[in-house]
């Protein structure tokens, strides 16, 4: 029998499966996220995590084919990090560096695009040939699949669709990116929390959200499901400018089907019913037929799509 690792490097914890070839998880587990001094430690402790996971196993090293590893920030095909901030990284190459420390094969890929290949395989985009990924959290990242293979682009930051400009206006948000205007400043989870608390403190407007412990994106979909008039608004714009985002990303890939992750996917049918209207009203009118599903892996789907980054090598 032949195994594989995968890797889900995240800003807090790094999520990790021990995996048959076959595609079982044997063993799924985390370790915190350390990117204090540079990020110096977290590969050191994947490496170890891994040589913990094989000796309580009793697997050899031969046994294994590789390991997948996503990360948050860009990665070209040859492995080469360009800067990963909530790591701490720099610039350096990742498969040789983790290759180094563990004595085994390595491929990496940005986390989006392994999250688009986990649920591509094994999820909400099991069955389709061509598959736009869009995960809506803190940010919005993007991830395009076309026949089991990644697109990656020339830079590492293929179907970065948070980053497309959705205002230009003088007053455009700032973005992390060190852009203006940026789709995941108005259509994250982040962005509908930050909206809905400025909305509430520019307007005596009565609302339900002003009873809520937390204004986040979870309370203003639930006031919404309410029939709460404000709440409904600031749902209504967020699909609008999520809506334009996906078409045209879809302008630029032309996917079967766009499966929707992230903790925002956790609002379910309620955001598809408010999303897929503006789409269309959006799109190019030869898009029509594009289908949308909600992924199905949750956090999980991260480190199966690692582990069949690791089962290319």
């Amino acid at each position: 029998m032949k195994y594989a690792f995968g890797a889900d490097v995240g800003g807090t914890t790094v999520k990790l499966g021990f995996f048959e070839e076959t595609g079982k998880l044997v063993e799924r587990w985390e370790i915190p996220t350390r990117p204090e001094n540079g990020g110096a430690a977290i590969l050191p402790d994947i490496a170890a995590a891994i040589d913990g996971c094989l000796a309580r196993h009793g697997a050899a090293k031969t046994e294994v084919r590789g390991i997948g590893i996503g990360v948050p920030g860009p990665v070209d095909d040859d492995g080469n990090v360009n800067r990963c901030v909530n790591l701490n990284w720099d610039v350096f190459n990742l498969h040789r560096a983790l290759g180094a420390l563990t004595g085994l094969p390595v491929k990496a890929g940005n986390d989006a695009n392994v999250a688009a290949l986990g649920e591509y395989y094994d999820g909400g985009g099991r069955g389709s040939r061509s598959m736009l990924m869009v995960t809506i959290g803190t940010g919005i990242g993007g991830g395009f699949i076309w026949n089991g293979r990644i697109l990656n682009g020339a830079h590492g930051v293929g179907c970065e669709i948070g980053h497309l400009t959705v205002d230009r206006s003088p007053e455009a948000k700032p973005c992390t990116c060190g852009k203006r205007g940026c789709a995941e400043q108005y259509a994250s989870a982040r962005a509908l929390g930050r909206i809905a608390q400025e909305r509430l403190a520019h307007s005596s407007e009565p609302s339900r959200l002003r009873d809520q412990e937390e204004i986040s994106a979870r309370t203003v979909f639930a006031c919404a499901a309410e029939g709460d008039k404000l709440a409904c608004t600031l749902v209504d714009e967020l699909c609008d400018i999520l809506g334009l985002t996906i078409a045209g990303g879809c302008c630029m890939v032309d996917p079967e089907l766009v499966v929707i992750g992230g903790g925002m996917s956790k609002a379910g049918p309620a955001l598809l019913e408010g999303l897929i209207p503006r789409f269309e009203h959006h799109m190019f009118h030869a898009c029509k037929g594009t289908r949308f599903a909600l992924a199905t892996l949750g956090n999980d789907a991260g480190i199966y799509g690692c582990f069949h980054l690791a089962m290319t090598l």
